[in-house]
């Protein structure tokens, strides 16, 4: 092992250990500043093959690391000192149980007898995070035996494993230091270079998926009468990922409902049978007798349109969730089978079926789909004010191919699943989609960027960002190109679209929450471009430019008041087909 620091005993410890996660592939750690965590800092800093990058606040480190995690499928290792430091890693740590991504905790710590006796910036860290890891433990104190050390290497091989395998999610470690901290020379350790430098890697963790040779398709999806609903979906391969339910649809000639935070619609050649508006076609009571199903096939989680998880509800049909981690995803309680295995893997039991001409009842669905869609871009195509509603519609058919769209939740997502219009652009939406959360929006939507070669663009309103605008320190690290399109309603306009708007006082004050913040002076702070945009032919002119890199903000004002009428009106209307 060639990286080791034989300074003093922490300094080797920190080095077995980070080059131990530079032997599995760790590219990336975000470490926060503190005196505790020193010597994992300074061995991270030293890294050949790990790239270290420094951030002041932890909630917005530990989102950023998400955000690296959802682009590459590895984890990223994240440090913090002693103290409430680790605490504000929370947020983080429960959105990548529940979105099912790798996160790697390293929380440096006091030593035992330094602790419940008020010895200073020390908390009870073990278990910190409840049950939201996958695994925790606490390692041991530093050791120069090479015994301990192989422990330590074989403990950190573990923990990388876990955050990946079976289901992906964080590992949290605590790692107690004794001084010094800071890599002072300690002779004794530097007379054992000789006798450890010979320290032989751990070995890789092999994380490959049981066979699935005894798996056949159920014989109760011969119906006619079937739906594949496609929910959120952030896979490393979009591309097979879409072709294969587009193989499965036309095998079993059934449409699919693919909501808007699927790759699904920015592959729409790979499925014939994509239904986009069902969240508008179920609003028309009308035609639900002839669309309901009498078999699902759910992959992954549902999606979000809450008239589709009513309707859902109401008809409780048979159903199989496609879903390979150990969780529980049905949300609605159905009568529902779990298949653990990748979709991508089911896809070639059907590869000898012939493709079948879609039933009537799928028929149904792709008319009705048809009519719709044309409702939804004659009527867009006709609002020149600017509009919350019309930014995705318009995106869809704008964006440079491939640009991945990092999507805020609260209403951004909800307009996305109503209006993103299918395309073949490959385009790749992401959002924190676990807990729903607007924790650390522009932090992961950052770490995504950092870690990719294609431009990001950041969709959010105004209080996701402001509640994150701590990531933006992160700006003279940051590598790569993201546009953040601020969608300003100056306060909560989703609380608009709920009953508890009828009720003033309380609801401006303390759910809308109206902030009156000037982001122009905010980004001028920053040192971060900004521009107010006022028509949709100037958001379309400057996404030529969106492959810069960089930080920018681009500001779209809006009505969130007079936006929420539209929708109670449109999102009726549009469905109910002449």
């Amino acid at each position: 092992m060639a990286d080791l620091d034989f300074r003093n005993i922490n300094t080797l410890w920190a080095s077995v250990l980070v080059d131990t996660l530079q032997h599995l592939g760790v590219s990336l750690a975000v470490i926060c500043p503190g005196s505790r965590s020193t010597p994992l800092a300074v061995a991270f800093a030293q890294a050949s093959h790990i790239e270290a990058v420094s951030v002041l606040d932890e909630r917005s480190a530990a989102f950023f690391a998400l955000g690296h995690a959802k682009r590459t499928g590895r984890p990223a290792a994240l440090v913090c000192t002693s103290g409430t430091a680790a605490a504000n890693f929370y947020p983080a740590v429960i959105e990548a149980r529940e979105s099912r991504v790798p996160l790697l905790i390293l929380t440096a710590d006091r030593p035992p007898e330094l602790r419940d006796c008020h010895s200073g910036q020390t908390i009870d860290q073990l278990k910190l995070y409840g049950n939201y890891p996958n695994w925790q433990a606490e390692v041991a104190i530093p050791s120069a035996d090479p015994s301990l050390l192989a422990y330590l290497q074989q403990t950190i091989a573990y923990a990388w494993e876990r955050t990946i395998t079976p289901t992906a999610g964080s590992v949290h470690l605590n790692l107690p230091f004794c001084d010094p901290l800071s890599p002072i020379s300690q002779p004794e350790i530097q007379s054992l270079a000789t006798i450890l430098a010979d320290l032989p890697p751990p070995a890789i963790p092999d994380l490959s998926q049981l066979s699935i040779a005894q798996w056949s398709i159920p014989t109760a999806w011969q119906t006619t009468r079937g739906l594949i609903i496609a929910g959120v979906a952030q896979p490393l391969d979009p591309l097979a990922y879409a072709r294969s339910i587009g193989q499965i649809s036309q095998a079993l000639g059934w449409p699919v409902l693919a909501e808007g935070l699927s790759p699904l619609r920015n592959y729409a050649d790979l499925n014939p049978h994509l239904v986009s508006s069902y969240d508008l076609i179920i609003r028309n009571t009308a035609v639900l007798p002839s669309l309901t199903p009498e078999v699902i096939i759910q992959i992954g989680d549902l999606p979000t349109s809450r008239e589709l998880r009513q309707w859902l509800s109401q008809t409780r049909p048979r159903t199989w969730i496609v879903e390979t981690s150990e969780q529980n995803v049905n949300a609605l309680h159905l009568n529902a089978s779990y298949q653990r295995i990748p979709v991508t893997e089911i896809a070639p039991y059907f590869q000898d079926w012939k493709h079948v001409a879609i039933s009537e009842y799928g028929q149904n669905w792709l008319a009705l789909e048809q009519q719709t869609r044309k409702s939804i871009d004659r009527t867009m195509s006709q609002l020149d004010v600017l509009c919350e509603c019309k930014i995705p519609w318009l995106l869809s058919q704008s964006l440079p191919p491939a640009t991945i769209i990092f999507i805020a939740n609260s209403m951004p997502i909800r307009d996305m699943e109503f209006f993103w219009r299918p395309n073949n652009q490959q385009y790749q939406p992401l959002g924190n989609r676990g807990a729903n959360g607007i924790d650390g929006t522009l932090s992961t939507a950052m770490g995504v960027a950092h870690s990719s070669t294609q431009p990001v663009i950041l969709i959010t309103g105004d209080l996701s960002l402001l509640h994150d605008t701590n990531g933006l320190l992160l700006r003279q690290q940051f590598q790569g190109s993201l546009t953040i399109l601020l969608i300003n309603n100056n306060g909560g306009g989703i609380f608009t679209m709920l009953p508890i708007s009828q009720f003033d006082p309380p609801f401006i004050e303390f759910f809308v929450t109206p902030q009156n913040v000037n982001f122009s002076i905010l980004c001028q702070a920053y040192q971060i471009s900004h521009l107010k945009i006022s028509f949709w032919s100037e958001l379309q002119a400057q996404l030529a430019f969106i492959n810069k890199p960089g930080i920018r903000v681009w500001e779209i004002n809006t009505n969130a008041q007079q936006d929420s009428e539209w929708r109670r009106t449109n999102l009726s209307q549009l469905c109910h087909l002449s």
